[in-house]
């Protein structure tokens, strides 16, 4: 697992960009993409480059269910308004928040992942170690799946919402099998608040208590993070 610490915040972004951008200069087609606050500023910075992914495919980690495509904090919403209306896809896939039958829409976007397999993942991490939206005791071996997301998920994203109570509870994702099989995997880890369980990760720590973990096993994972190594303390 490679690690880069930046201590300019515009440094790492920029270096995410230039990853992304070498990606798919070496041909990769297939993009899984990921939303929240830590990827804001890398969509602002990739709309302002002249890539294109007109020939390219995205696949979003996760969505709310019962929200909308059209709702504001759904995140199709999110990907047209910070990505894709200014750098759109050839297609662009994400699960269906109104499904009415979850075993039909989590098997429907299993496939279309098996159908067009990931080059590239981007990834953030949460501070429970949930990647997409995969909490603690989720297994390794999950495909895409309906979740019940743990209140400290809920609480974190209770700030793009009026009130707690209007934060679903539950959500698609894809599973840590789906991402795993990704071939190439850039994590972003941004905050204080992230360094345990970057440190967790980075230990090489294995175990479905932290989803994130599972990385260790990957063999093309790059991370990128603001968080300085702290010196031993006596």
């Amino acid at each position: 697992m490679k690690v880069k610490r930046f201590s300019s915040m515009d440094d790492l972004y920029s270096h995410a960009v230039a990853t992304i951008v070498e990606a798919k200069n070496n041909g990769a087609t297939t993009f899984g993409l990921a939303t929240g606050g830590t990827m804001e500023p890398l969509y602002a910075k990739i709309c302002k480059t002249d890539i294109d992914f007109s020939h390219c495919i995205s696949f979003n980690l996760d969505e709310y269910v019962g929200l909308e495509a059209t709702h504001e904090q759904s995140y199709a919403y999110y990907m047209n308004k910070h990505l894709l209306n200014q750098k759109p896809f050839l297609a662009s896939y994400l699960p269906d928040g109104l499904a009415v039958d979850p075993l039909v829409e989590t098997a429907r976007y299993e496939g279309l992942l098996q159908q067009y397999p990931l080059d590239f993942q981007l990834l953030g991490i949460g501070q429970n170690g949930h990647i997409g939206f995969n909490e603690p005791g989720t297994s390794f071996a999950s495909l895409t799946h309906l979740v019940t997301l743990e209140e400290s998920t809920r609480q974190a994203n209770a700030r793009f919402f009026s009130s707690i109570d209007e934060v679903p509870r539950q959500a698609y994702t894809m599973g840590i099998q789906s991402i795993m099989r990704a071939k190439c995997i850039l994590l972003l880890a941004v905050g204080e608040a992230k360094r345990e369980v970057l440190e967790r990760l980075l230990a090489s720590d294995y175990t479905e208590d932290v989803p994130a973990t599972a990385l260790s096993k990957h063999p093309n994972v790059m991370v990128l993070t603001d968080l300085q190594e702290e010196e031993n303390k006596l």
